[in-house]
This record gives structure tokens, C-alpha cells and sequence, in this order.
């Protein structure tokens, strides 16, 4: 998420850094790198104009002119200002109304809107603890009623039927009442995509928004089109009172203009970044955390966040007590924690959030191929329990009718055992407690690693 733009502030800010002293003309020759870098990045003119400025005034007095550390300064500054403009806090749904709480969905054609609401009932009933009802109000699109039906299925939310035959006032309507009547916490309302300059679609929806009044109307947008995005939710807000944005297609954009023009294009907080087409692929927007991310130091609080709610810690519990009484991590234990990262939407998906990878060379970071996971899941289901218990039995043989049973290559096989060698030297570690003895060796392996706090 957000590379080039990361790779381009993080260039500038190492030239700063071997700086002795911070001085008017290096700090200028630096703002206008992170000038050039948010306007590739597809940041909006007047938001990089007046970001730049802010920076400058700072970075200009006398606490940063005379630190001992000027390059780390400056990156304070920057930070401090980059999580200013995306809104200061995490602003999570005021869903604190009379059962149910509507949550009208908007949003342009293609924005990723029923696939949203599908990830935020799923995110609501699983960390919220709510019953969650959706419904679809698009009568223009039957395709969506059908899907917003086979997604509630998937998240286990009570879908309420519609038809295209139907008008959308009454369809929601309808809805309220059954969702009254079955003590529903929340209901989720998919409207029809439209363009912003539809008039007709556009008195539509607000006709809807002023009828059912919802506690949160959000605008679902795809951060790929940039600050088309910011402009777009501001005109969308003319129109319909939103109360904040859901940012869709996150991991597909390299770039991160939409994140940091919405706030202060629109006055309307951001409240969740879709990161990936899998229903769970949907987290709340921490702009002090994005914030990080951009400044290529990682998100430690949202990896711990994400491990939490993905391990199995019944399984976690199990392996701690066979490693504490000395019996060998296997390959059994190995698929658990591949088939646990798969759910944590792999090591790409992770990357960004894990302090020192902006350390990490790009052409070591490219080598990363989460279909690498699938292949080793594979490679060992195809193999017999005895093998997986005792990895040294596998022999040429073996390893021919393991990698033919998979549909791979035996040099896939090779690959998987050294990995898992590998693999096993460090649950050694951690076993007889050298957790920070593991550690520092993985800083040194990841290119210094200066951002690890090991």
C-alpha cells in the first residue's frame, strides 16, 4: 500500500539525515523532494501546498534548528503534520441510536460498494459483537441483490430480500420493520453506484437519506482514481450529508493521494481502509498508523492487532507447551503457521506493517510470493503423516511422489525442507528464550534493519 510514495519521502529523508545540522537551505531542498513525491503520489495541489508550508514553519524553529538530531526532527515534524492532515484519531460508526442503527452505503459505480457492506457487517458482528442485517436498495442492477445475498451467507448477516420491481424507499422501509422486529443492532443499506453529476440519481439517494435518516451515511471510494476521489466524496457530501469515507482497493494503490486529500477536501474523516477482496480484508483508519506506514516505519500496534484476532490460541497454547517439554516443531506445526498467515492475507499483505522493511532492499521485498505459501501447504498434504512427523525419512523417492502428488517440482520439495529447517532453528530459539537472541540475528539479515526495536 501507498510504495511509491513511501520509497519517495523515505529517499529524500536519508539525504537529510546525513545532514550535521538542519539549515534553511537543506530543509528547503528537502521540502521540495516531499513536494515532488505527494504530487506524483496524485496528492491534491492546495493539500501539498499547504502541508509544505506547515512542515517548513515548524522545521524553521529554534528546537529543530539546534537538535542534536536534525534528520530525526524533521521526520518527527513531518509525521506529526501527514497524521494532522488525515484527521488526528481513528473516528470509529456512532451507531449510539435506537435500534437499528442505519448505515447508508453511497458511492460511484464500481467502487467496491456491495462488497464493502458484505466486510463491514462481517467486521461488526465479529469485533462489535452486533447482529447485523444488510439489504440491497439497487434496483437497477439485479446482479447486486443476488451477490449481496451470497456475501451475507458468507459473514453470517441476516440479508432481507428485495426486488428491482420494488421502489428503494420502500424496500428500505420494509427492512426497518423486520429489522425491529428480529432485535437487529445495525442495518446496512447497499445502494445503487451512480454518477455524481445523475441528478435524478442523486435525488434519489438523498430523497432515501432524508426518509430513513441513518446514523452514518458513508461514501465508498476506490483510492486508485487519486484526487478524483477526494473531489468526488466532496461532491457527493453537497449533496448528501456524509458523516465519513471508506477508502476500497487500498492494497492495489501504490500511490496514496486519495488518503491524504479526503480530510481536507471534504472536512470528512476517513473510517476504514478496504485492503484486499477477501471479506475480512477491511480495518479501521488509524491516520497515525497509515502515517507510519508512509514514513516506511511500519505499523506495530496494527500487526499485533491482526495476529491477535487470526491466531489460533488454542494451537499457539498447544505448540509453546510440546516446545517447552523439548519435543521437535514438525512439519504438522509448520502447516499451522503457513495456513495461519494465509488468513492473515500473506507476507505482502503484511510487509508494510512490519518496523524496518523500508530497510529492506526492493529487489529482496519483490522476491515475496504469497502463492509461495499455497505450494508449501500443498507439498505437505501430500505427504504421510509419518513424513511430517519425521522430515529426515524423505529421501528421493519420497520427494518425487511428494512433488508429483502436489502438481509441483521436486525442487519445490527441496525448497520447502530447507525453509523448514530454517524454521525449526528459530522455534529452537524461542524455546530456550532467546526471543531477542532470534531477533537481533533477523535485524541482520534484513539489511541492518534500523527500524526493528531489537
Amino acid at each position: 500500500m501507498f510504495e511509491n510514495l513511501t520509497d519517495r519521502l523515505n529517499a529524500s529523508f536519508k539525504r537529510i539525515r546525513g545532514q550535521a545540522r538542519l539549515t534553511e537551505e537543506n530543509i528547503k531542498d528537502t521540502l521540495r523532494e516531499v513536494r515532488m513525491a505527494l504530487l506524483e503520489a496524485d496528492v491534491a495541489l492546495t493539500v501539498v501546498r499547504d502541508f509544505t508550508d506547515a512542515v517548513k514553519v515548524r522545521a524553521l524553529g529554534q528546537d529543530v534548528m539546534q537538535s542534536l538530531s536534525p534528520g530525526q526532527a524533521m521526520l518527527k515534524i513531518v509525521n506529526e503534520e501527514l497524521v494532522k492532515l488525515m484527521g488526528q484519531a481513528n473516528e470509529s460508526l456512532d451507531l449510539s441510536v435506537a435500534p437499528p442503527a442505519v448505515i447508508l452505503m453511497a458511492g460511484l459505480q464500481g467502487s467496491g460498494k456491495t462488497t464493502t457492506v458484505a466486510k463491514l457487517a462481517r467486521l461488526l458482528i465479529e469485533r462489535e459483537k452486533k447482529s447485523v442485517m444488510v439489504v440491497s436498495a439497487d434496483v437497477y442492477r439485479p446482479a447486486a441483490i443476488d451477490q449481496l445475498q451470497t456475501l451475507a451467507g458468507e459473514v453470517n448477516a441476516v440479508f432481507f430480500p428485495s426486488d428491482v420491481k420494488q421502489k428503494p424507499v420502500d424496500i428500505v422501509n420494509a427492512a426497518m420493520a423486520q429489522a425491529r422486529k428480529q432485535f437487529c443492532d445495525v442495518l446496512i443499506v447497499d445502494t445503487a453506484g451512480r454518477l455524481h453529476i445523475d441528478e435524478q440519481m442523486m435525488a434519489e439517494i438523498s430523497q432515501l437519506h432524508s426518509t430513513i435518516n441513518p446514523a452514518e451515511t458513508l461514501f465508498v471510494v476506490d483510492s486508485m482514481t487519486g484526487q478524483d476521489a477526494a473531489n468526488t466524496a466532496k461532491a457527493f457530501n453537497e449533496a448528501l450529508p456524509l458523516t465519513g469515507v471508506v477508502l476500497t482497493k487500498t492494497d492495489g494503490d501504490a500511490r496514496g493521494g486519495a488518503a491524504l486529500s479526503i480530510r481536507q477536501i471534504t472536512g470528512k474523516p476517513i473510517k476504514f481502509l478496504g485492503v484486499g477482496e477477501k471479506v475480512n480484508a477491511l480495518e479501521p483508519f488509524h491516520p497515525d498508523r497509515v502515517a507510519s506506514r508512509l514514513l516506511g516505519m511500519g505499523d506495530a500496534l496494527s500487526l499485533v492487532e491482526e495476529i491477535e484476532r487470526n491466531v489460533d490460541k488454542e494451537k499457539a497454547d498447544k505448540l509453546a507447551k510440546k516446545l517447552q517439554k523439548g519435543k521437535g516443531f514438525d512439519l504438522f506445526d509448520y502447516r499451522d503457521q503457513l495456513s495461519q498467515m494465509q488468513q492473515m492475507g500473506g507476507m505482502s499483505a503484511m510487509m508494510d506493517k512490519i518496523p524496518g522493511m523500508s530497510n529492506v532492499p526492493q529487489a529482496v521485498k519483490s522476491q515475496v510470493n504469497d502463492k509461495d505459501l499455497s505450494r508449501q501447504v500443498a507439498l505437505i498434504n501430500s505427504m504421510t503423516n509419518k513424513e511430517r512427523v519425521f522430515p529426515a525419512l524423505i529421501n528421493g523417492s519420497r520427494r518425487k511422489r511428494i512433488a508429483s502428488g502436489a502438481g509441483l517440482q521436486v525442487q519445490d520439495v527441496n525448497k520447502l525442507l530447507k525453509q523448514f529447517k530454517q524454521a525449526q532453528k528459530m522455534m529452537k530459539k524461542m524455546s530456550k528464550g532467546g526471543m531477542a537472541k532470534m531477533m537481533r540475528g533477523l535485524k541482520g539479515q534484513m539489511g541492518q534493519g534500523q527500524g526493528f526495536p531489537f
